[in-house]
């Protein structure tokens, strides 16, 4: 297939298009940067800086929509917040746009989602058809979520991710958290009682490459394993398995001091589970969380 990527040059998007590549597909990677792309895989794909370079006759079988500014970096400001929602909102109804112009349109649109969508909501289990309760994390995921699909009127298959932390090599939120612990600094947040809904960069992969060769599945999708953890449970397991104590506690009116609003991304519960997913057999590499976090910290 002749598919293009957004966001391609991320923790998970480079990880992805690694794996298309390795599958044969032939690869176009949208970035504000051509050089990343010429630099990580040289003439073997094509980068696209400008959505006025996709001209109306160029033919993408699929599209594959993860870009987005980091969430968790900076503090939520109100430019950061429009910086936040530019780079998915925006970006997304632009994208949409620019395939409104094509004269093939793709059989398939990817787009990426998180499950801040659902906000706060302690213990509930949620599923696909949860609601939301509002927050800013919330509002912007909706949006996001809407603008993908408006692409459904122009007869693009529609699939929705709904991701969850990602547990991985070389990158993502396990990246900012092992030094820390390492040096036994590791520490639950708040009283660790909030849910934690994440995912193996693997599965993240193998979840999308599902709905890319699956033609009649459509709409949202928990990307997400099968058994969340709370925070307390994460914390201990990540610091057992790298041999440090973790005993401290961060107070959560320290880091809603600290963090303001962007609190919520680490004291909000989603106890998400992906019963789209599990309901359409597919089968996950890393279920639980100890296979997941041996594998990415290469503990055997």
């Amino acid at each position: 297939m002749e598919i293009l990527v957004t966001g391609g040059t991320g923790f998970i998007g480079a990880a992805l298009c690694q794996a298309l590549q390795k599958a044969g597909h032939r690869l176009t990677v949208f970035t504000r940067d051509p050089r990343k792309v010429i630099a990580r895989w040289g003439d073997r794909v094509t980068p696209l800086s400008d959505f006025a370079e996709w001209e109306p006759q160029r033919r993408f079988d699929a599209v594959i929509n993860l870009a987005g500014e980091s969430i968790i970096d900076k503090r939520w400001s109100e430019r950061r917040k429009q910086v936040l929602w530019d780079s998915r909102v925006t970006f997304t109804r632009r994208l949409v746009e620019a395939i409104e112009r094509a004269e093939a349109k793709p059989a398939v649109l990817i787009s990426g989602s998180a499950v801040g969508v659902y906000g706060h909501q302690a213990d509930t289990v949620l599923d696909e058809g949860s609601p939301g309760h509002n927050g800013f994390g919330q509002r912007l995921c909706a949006a996001w979520e809407q603008e993908a699909r408006q692409a459904e009127s122009l007869g693009v298959r529609v699939c929705i991710l709904r991701t969850g932390l990602v547990i991985g090599k070389h990158g993502g939120f396990l990246a900012r958290m092992r030094l820390p612990f390492k040096l036994g600094l590791g520490a639950r947040i708040g009283d660790g009682r909030q849910w934690m809904s994440w995912i193996h960069l693997v599965d993240h992969i193998a979840v999308t490459r599902f709905l890319l060769e699956s033609p009649p599945l459509h709409g949202v999708f928990n990307a997400t394993a099968p058994a969340p953890v709370t925070n307390a449970d994460f914390t201990a397991c990540l610091a057992k398995l790298m041999g440090r104590p973790a005993w401290l506690s961060f107070p959560a009116w320290l880091l809603r001091l600290g963090a303001g609003e962007r609190a919520e991304l680490l004291l909000g519960s989603q106890r998400v589970l992906p019963i789209r997913l599990l309901a359409e057999k597919f089968v996950f590499s890393f279920e639980t969380l100890e296979p997941a976090l041996r594998e990415a910290l290469d503990i055997s």
